[in-house]
């Protein structure tokens, strides 16, 4: 339905009136699914509301023209969500889920706990769930968690050193691991890049190098990560199941991921 006209003027001077379109339900899908999700491809969001490759680039055609979206190659995104660093637009990614395995992680976290974390999306939301406890003690790579913890409710936060990588903030190298292999506590957390049947994998061997040390220093050995890893492979190896006492995760794992979790002797947590 037309709610207005409007007078569109071109270089030669002459103008004529065009109809602008109400904003429709789809529109407002369109715009509620880019909050959540961040950047969409096209193809993603016709299967998400269940229409046409052509219907949802008509959608999006008038959203990109008034600035409320910004269409990439093959893909489309919040003014806002551009130019955000890699590590900020995973944060983004499947932000539900992540949060909900960081609170159930926390649950099990007493204060005065010790605990080792790798840098990583679902970690960082496990330090935010962390913020309603008291004294710990936390060893870590990642600035962002070391910032969240440091300076309150009198915790203790050992920070690796080494350069910084300019798109998460974290440290790696030997001189992180050396860091790190000098602690012992009681819960050591990893994220992960991928999950399946022969155990944990990742896309950097540095990440993977600093998350496997990590998995030695714990009592407990937990990785935390949402179901959109599971049935991936990585590129580096970073541990199988029997390195680790739990997985964290907001969904049971496909049948071979979990038979192989139960015969190695590692518990399943679900959010």
């Amino acid at each position: 339905m037309i709610a207005a006209l409007a007078r569109l003027r071109y270089d030669d001077g002459t103008a004529r009136l065009v109809g602008i379109m109400a904003p429709s339900k789809r529109h407002r899908d369109i715009l509620r699914l880019l909050e959540r999700d961040g950047t969409v491809a096209v193809a993603e969001l016709a299967r998400k509301l269940n229409v046409s490759l052509e219907t949802i680039r008509r959608d999006i055609k008038p959203l990109a023209g008034n600035g409320s979206v910004i269409k990439l190659h093959g893909a489309v995104s919040l003014p806002s969500v551009v130019g955000e660093a890699p590590f900020e637009k995973r944060m983004r990614e499947n932000s539900g889920a992540k949060r909900a395995i960081a609170a159930a992680v926390a649950a099990t976290i007493r204060d005065a706990d010790s605990i080792m974390m790798d840098t990583g999306t679902t970690t960082s939301f496990l330090a935010r769930e962390l913020l309603g406890h008291r004294r710990l003690t936390v060893v870590t790579n990642s600035s962002d968690i070391a910032r969240t913890l440091a300076t309150v409710n009198d915790n203790k936060v050992y920070m690796a050193g080494g350069e910084l990588r300019s798109d998460n903030g974290a440290a790696f190298g030997t001189t992180a691991i050396e860091f790190v292999s000098r602690f012992a506590v009681t819960h050591a957390v990893i994220s992960t890049g991928a999950v399946n049947a022969g155990g944990m994998m990742d896309f950097d061997l540095e990440e993977a190098e600093f998350a496997r040390m990590v998995l030695t220093r714990g009592k407990r050995a937990l990785v935390v990560t949402d179901h959109s890893k599971f049935g991936r492979d990585g590129l580096v190896r970073v541990s199988g199941f029997d390195a680790i006492t739990e997985l964290a995760t907001d969904k049971a794992p496909p049948p071979d991921i979990a038979e192989a979790l139960s015969a190695a002797g590692a518990e399943l947590l679900l959010a």
